[in-house]
């Protein structure tokens, strides 16, 4: 598995932009290519699920999607990606009242460019568990943290731990957030 100090290599998986519950809407595509080299000069968070139309995983995302301009704020890109394809995220999003118009990427790493290279397959299932990635904007990691497929994560601690970062390790203890001391 990489961890803190390693780079992320050559990746390409398909995005679903934020905002999009249809395959085209308004003569534009939901969908993009994501790569390594997308996103210059953005912090990137990068959270892995098993897998979508799953229990756990509305909550997290959810979750994560609350807090989604908090995030922007930071100048750090959020993104959410399973082993299940763009087409699925969609039908998920229509599907799921929490997920509608979802204001954050997903993405769908069908081939495991991305969950190979990170090392987060689980090795019976062959999903991705569930990991959580801080990049700095050179794609450096500078923090991991991975559960197993049932336990899911605070999507707010994460933001505490983004703020960390940025700040040079100076305590993020008392940020609030959403209007909630963290």
């Amino acid at each position: 598995m990489k961890t803190v100090g390693d780079k992320l290599e050559s990746f390409k998986v398909t995005g679903v932009k934020p905002g999009f519950n249809q395959h085209e809407e308004n003569g534009i595509s939901a969908f993009e290519d994501i790569t390594e080299s997308s996103f210059p000069g953005k912090w990137k968070v990068i959270y892995f699920y098993p897998k979508d139309f799953t229990f756990v995983c509305p909550t997290e995302i959810a979750g994560f999607d609350r807090l989604a301009d908090e995030f922007a704020a930071r100048e750090a890109i959020l993104m959410g990606g399973s082993v299940d394809n763009e087409f699925v995220k969609l039908a998920w999003r229509r599907e799921h009242p929490d997920l509608d118009k979802l204001g954050h990427y997903q993405f769908g790493d069908t081939s495991g460019s991305l969950i190979d290279q990170l090392g987060v397959r689980e090795k019976d299932s062959g999903v991705a568990l569930r990991a959580t990635f801080i990049l700095d904007p050179d794609n450096t990691i500078q923090h991991v943290s991975v559960n197993n497929l049932d336990v899911g994560r605070s999507p707010e601690e994460v933001l505490r731990v983004l703020d960390g970062l940025q700040t040079g390790g100076m305590c993020a203890c008392n940020r609030k957030v959403g209007g909630e001391t963290l």
